[in-house]
Formats: C-alpha cells, sequence, structure tokens
C-alpha cells in the first residue's frame, strides 16, 4: 500500500488533475490512498467565510462557480455521476451559508466545520474524476479515524485512535464496493481535517494535509508515503527567489524538518515524524513533471551526501525584553518563556545578554499582544518591526565551518540584527531588514551552495 498526497494546486484545475489521475493509475498495483487538499485558494476564503459578515454571499458565488465549472470540466462526459457530484458540493456550500449566516460570532467549533468543507468537497471532485476516467475509486472521511485533541482550529493527533481506527477504514473500503457497485482500486480521503473524540470537526492547523498523510502512512506501514507539490522535489532555496537553486536527492528526515521549520515550504514541520517512527521513505515529486527531479527523505543513517540550503522567513519581528527592575537571570528568562507558553507563541531565535533576552517570531501571531501585555508587568519590551530571517543549514558538524565562513561573505552590505547558531549544529540564522531579505538570500545560495569550492 502506498499514500499519495496532492496538495491544493496540484488538484484546482481540470488539467491539474488529469495528471493527477495519470499519476494514480501507474500506481494501482499498490493500492493507493488517495490524501487531498481543498482546491488551491478554497481554504482562504472559508476562512474569510467563517468571519460572517458582508463579503459572505461573495465567497459562496465564487465556492460555486469554482466547484461546479471544475465538474463540468472534467467529469462531464458521465452525466449521472456529473449531477450527483454537483449535488454532494452543493450540500457542502449551503452548510458553509447556513452555519456562517447563522451567528454574529461562530465558535471555534464551528469555524473548523466550515472549514472542512474545502477537503471534502476536493475529494468528493476527485473521487468523481477517477471513476469517471476508469479508476473506480471509495471515498472515505478522515473525520472517521483522525482523531485530534485539543484547540479545534489547531487540534494535537491523538496517534493511538488513528493506528487503531485508520486500517479498518482504509481496508473496508478496499473491500467494498463504490457507489457505482464496482470494486475500489484507490481509495481517497481529505488532509488537514480531524474530528475529537465525540466526532466534533476539527482541523490539524495550516500546512496538515502532509501531517495527515504521513499519519494514515504510519496507521498503514505503508511502502511509501509520496507528497505531490508543484516543484521538483526539495531544493536548496525558494525557486521562486532564488533562479539557481537545486534539487536535493536524498536528505534525513532531521535535516527536512530543520528546514521546514526554518521556512521551506515545500513540507509541513510536522509531516516527518510519524514516517520517521517506522522509517517510511517520503518523496517530494511535482505532479506537472511526474518524470522529473524527486527528493527521497529517509533516515540519517541511509544518507551520506552532506546537504546545504537556504530558506526563509519573510514577516518577523525582533521582540527585546529586559526587566523593569533588578532580577535573577534565570528567573526572568523563565518567566517570559512561561507566559510565550501560556499564550502560545511559536519562537524561532533565542539571544540572551545578562538579563536581556531578544526573540523573533512571526509578525502574525494572534496572541502576541496579549502576551507582551502580560510581561510587561515586569519587563520592557523593544519591537523591531520589518525583519526577515534567513537560515543557512548544513547536514553535519564537518560542513558547519563551511557554513560559518561562506555565510558572512554576502552580509557585508546588509545590517544584521540578529544571529543565533542552532542547537542541533547543523544550522545558523540571521535576522536582516526586510527589503533586503532577496538580496542576501541569493548571495547566500551563491556562496554556500553555487561556489564548488565549498561543495
Amino acid at each position: 500500500m502506498i499514500v499519495l498526497k496532492f496538495g491544493g494546486t496540484s488538484v484546482g484545475s481540470a488539467p491539474a488533475q488529469r495528471n493527477v489521475i495519470e499519476i494514480v493509475r501507474t500506481r494501482l498495483n499498490k493500492k493507493p490512498v488517495v490524501v487531498v487538499s481543498a482546491l488551491s485558494g478554497v481554504t482562504d476564503m472559508l476562512y474569510k467565510a467563517a468571519q460572517g459578515g458582508e463579503g459572505l454571499q461573495d465567497v459562496i458565488k465564487d465556492l460555486k462557480d469554482r466547484h461546479f465549472s471544475l465538474i463540468r470540466e472534467l467529469i462531464q462526459q458521465d452525466r449521472r455521476l456529473c449531477i450527483q457530484t454537483q449535488k454532494d458540493v452543493e450540500t457542502f456550500i449551503d452548510f458553509v451559508e447556513k452555519t456562517a449566516s447563522s451567528a454574529t460570532e461562530l465558535s471555534d467549533r464551528d469555524k473548523a466545520a466550515i472549514i472542512s468543507t474545502g477537503e471534502l468537497m476536493s475529494s468528493v471532485i476527485v473521487r468523481a474524476a477517477l471513476c469517471c476516467n476508469g479508476i473506480p475509486a471509495a471515498r472515505i472521511d478522515a473525520r472517521d479515524f483522525i482523531i485530534a485533541t485539543g484547540d479545534p482550529l489547531k487540534s494535537e493527533p491523538d496517534t493511538d485512535e488513528i493506528n487503531e481506527r485508520t486500517p479498518d477504514a482504509v481496508n473496508g473500503a478496499f473491500d467494498g464496493l463504490t457507489p457505482e457497485g464496482e470494486r475500489p482500486q484507490a481509495v481517497v480521503t481529505q488532509g488537514f481535517i480531524c474530528s475529537s473524540g465525540s466526532g466534533k470537526p476539527s482541523l490539524l492547523g495550516r500546512g496538515g494535509s502532509d501531517y495527515s498523510a504521513s499519519l494514515i502512512g504510519r496507521a498503514l506501514e505503508v511502502e511509501a508515503v509520496e507528497i505531490w507539490t508543484d516543484v521538483d522535489g526539495v531544493r536548496t532555496a525558494d525557486p521562486r527567489r532564488v533562479p539557481t537553486t537545486r534539487c536535493l536527492k536524498r536528505i534525513s528526515y532531521e535535516e527536512a524538518a530543520e528546514m521546514a521549520h526554518f521556512g521551506a515550504k515545500v513540507l509541513h514541520p510536522l509531516t516527518l515524524e510519524p514516517a520517521k517512527t517506522i522509517d517510511i521513505p517520503v518523496y517530494v515529486l511535482n505532479t506537472k513533471n511526474p518524470d522529473g527531479e524527486c527528493t527521497v527523505i529517509l533516515n540519517k543513517d541511509k544518507v551520506t551526501e552532506p546537504v546545504k540550503s537556504v530558506s526563509y522567513k519573510n514577516n518577523i519581528l525582533v521582540i527585546t525584553l529586559s526587566p523593569r527592575q533588578s532580577m535573577n537571570t534565570a528567573g526572568f528568562i523563565k518567566r517570559i518563556f512561561d507566559i510565550f507558553s501560556e499564550y502560545r507563541i511559536a519562537v524561532d531565535l533565542i539571544s540572551t545578554n545578562n538579563a536581556r533576552v531578544s526573540i523573533t517570531t512571526d509578525s502574525c501571531q494572534k496572541n502576541l499582544d496579549k502576551a507582551l501585555e502580560a510581561a510587561g508587568e515586569f519587563a520592557f519590551a523593544c519591537i523591531d518591526e520589518g525583519k526577515a530571517q534567513i537560515s543557512a543549514i548544513g547536514s553535519n558538524a564537518i560542513i558547519m565551518n563551511s557554513i560559518l565562513k561562506m555565510t558572512f561573505k554576502p552580509l557585508r552590505d546588509s545590517k544584521i540584527y540578529m544571529i543565533s547558531p542552532g542547537a542541533s549544529s547543523v544550522n545558523i540564522s540571521f535576522v536582516v531588514d526586510r527589503e533586503k531579505m532577496d538580496e542576501t538570500l541569493r548571495e547566500t545560495h551563491k556562496y554556500l551552495i553555487e561556489n564548488e569550492s565549498c561543495n
């Protein structure tokens, strides 16, 4: 068995879905479990719908136009299936409209239910498109077996429940019949969405479809997990900002996780942990170029090549906190991070100097104002906005010396606000002005990766 995960751009148009169909066709001998995201851009639309207000009807119209157009283009040759698919999708959109307009302020659980419809609609369409092209497929609801706890909008998976429920759900689908009365050759389900133990709708958090695929892969002990995106594998940098990137053929789970944490966009940061626990290879491939370069992510003892990459985060705050009165340094730092933990503020980089603490965090942290207000009782806070974080990542301590030497050459013309070597000794990160980010990123990539003397 194999898990194939297709992201929003891979299912977001008729040509893209035709590529998906052919990719699935080549893997029918491996009993593919197809995990899909919402159509590209739809999750953002649903987050907007969950806010209610004046723009709701525009969102509803856009949802109908986008999904109905795709259904007609993909499934029109089977009139009965086309009508049924449109009816199923319309039911989900009607639910969004009714729920979003039912209250002045929705609960997080209601918002999760609204946002979940993106993946549900996508999976209905993908299943129908497969069937329409000679691949009988069953569809199962991920909320029946991806069980999670905590915040409905960013839940923590219950791995014991997932491991117990997933094989029954998937194997039961393969052993049953499709709505058309055929034996399934593929099973389609959703990423990102889940439910509480009592069946209430929840989400794994933005980008969680990759995580879903890995959780399903572990529960089924599959041969491999394939993450299908719109780039050829994991690159040495973001190709949209650095045109001279290279594909990394083999990297370890640890290296890939480090890259994801420090801004690489290909994988969700949590994706690899479930696969790593039972050593499942994770492949990163391009839906638009199935025969092109790809990356395989493996246990580190199977990867001997040194790895270098450059990643970034482009909307960073640097927050420096200092005590209002004389205070033990250890006690001051503990109070700061107790508050950040309470308000779920994710911190990337940390630097300390006597009792002063500097940290970086994404500027979109929704509880940051509350956290700083709480810290203000005992600390002064200085906030630097408009910053970007660049991280140079190497595979082991042997090349760290190379990273340290080469990183600083392209920084001569940039103002550096913070430098932080990683605790794992495979990365070094620095903060620059956002308007200098692209230039610094390209120069760092050039010196670190394109310079043959460093490889």
